[in-house]
């Protein structure tokens, strides 16, 4: 690990004085920062801790929502008797997710931030355009296993590697953002990541010195909340695929379909003609090859992640029965 300032943001405006004029990264849990810094993929001048601004905590918002700090740490959040009775989907998802010492180190903001789990990203010997725009991407034609096949482009096939987001986005989650100039912003969870397109090292919609204070979550939404995982071991693996669900049935039909997918894109992947196929309509397998063939019409695999297409769909179809027989 290269040599580094610290330095203690004790406000908002602190932490935005060190992220504009001295470059600094904010650090909270540091789960996956300091992993990348010992491997010298971040190799920062400067580091800002946030912990000390504020912004932790969880707390019920006017219209019945729930407002998670950006501070908050997984565990906390995943524990919380609102999120646990009215967004399941959530915990579901966090538990799904790392180590309980990382969950207990882990944040809300740095969740949303964390970085690829690529080989090529992590070892500073390969080529990455990501990591060294121009140098390539070694995984097209590489080890790709982990790979994307939604959304993809000539430059990068990285999978966005959380699990809280996938869910985050089937809630329709927003994220508050805090400028360096004190203005705040909002961005829906499912325009939060970006696809890697001609530029693939721009991951989020954070600009220079922003910092997520918060997530928003709607009023309770009910219906039947499913996050279903699939992975190679039962714990501390990333997703080959994963899909968190929030379903709704009345005698039989689709009220409500919300969807989202991870470890398929570089972002959790959300379209809403998924649900657009499934409402108004009675289950049955016809109805979910339909869901099924939109999710992956323009699915492309290279070679060693070809299969997560057919995975992708075959767990498509099992929370969709799970969710069936859960409404019978």
């Amino acid at each position: 690990m290269r040599p580094f300032s610290y330095a203690r943001a004790r406000t908002l405006e602190d932490a935005a004085r060190l992220t504009r004029d001295e470059g600094a990264i904010p650090i909270a849990g540091g789960t996956n920062l300091l992993d990348l810094m010992k491997l010298q993929v971040e190799t920062p001048d400067a580091l800002a801790d946030i912990n000390r601004i504020g912004f932790g905590g969880i707390e019920e918002t006017d219209d019945g929502g729930l407002w998670i700090g950006g501070l908050a740490t997984n565990t906390e959040t995943a524990i919380h008797p609102r999120v646990r009775t009215d967004y399941p989907v959530l915990a579901r998802a966090i538990l799904a997710g790392a180590t309980q010492q990382l969950r207990n180190k882990a944040t809300t903001g740095g969740n949303l931030c964390q970085r690829t789990r690529c080989f090529y990203f992590t070892n500073i010997d390969q080529p990455c355009n990501k990591r060294e725009p121009g140098s390539g991407c070694g995984a097209i034609d590489g080890i790709a296993k982990l790979h994307a096949v939604l959304g993809t482009s000539d430059q990068c096939i990285a999978t966005y590697p959380g699990d809280m987001a996938v869910a985050l986005s089937a809630l329709d989650a927003q994220v508050e953002i805090a400028a360096p100039s004190g203005d705040t912003r909002r961005v829906p969870v499912r325009h939060f990541h970006c696809l890697p397109g001609d530029t693939p090292w721009r991951e989020n919609v954070l600009e220079p010195g922003e910092i997520i204070t918060s997530v928003a979550l709607p009023p309770p939404v009910g219906g039947t909340q499913i996050y279903r995982k699939v992975r190679e071991r039962s714990s501390y693996a990333f997703a080959l695929v994963s899909v968190a669900a929030i379903i709704e049935m009345d005698d039989g039909k689709f009220t409500r379909a919300d969807f989202a997918f991870g470890g398929l894109a570089h972002k959790p992947w959300h379209d809403e003609r998924i649900a657009e196929t499934l409402i108004g309509k009675v289950a049955s397998d016809d109805v979910f090859d339909k869901a099924a063939d939109i999710l992956l019409e323009d699915a492309r695999g290279y070679g060693e992640n070809d299969f997560k297409i057919p995975l992708a769909r075959r767990t498509l179809h099992a929370v969709l029965q799970q969710a069936t027989e859960a409404a019978a």
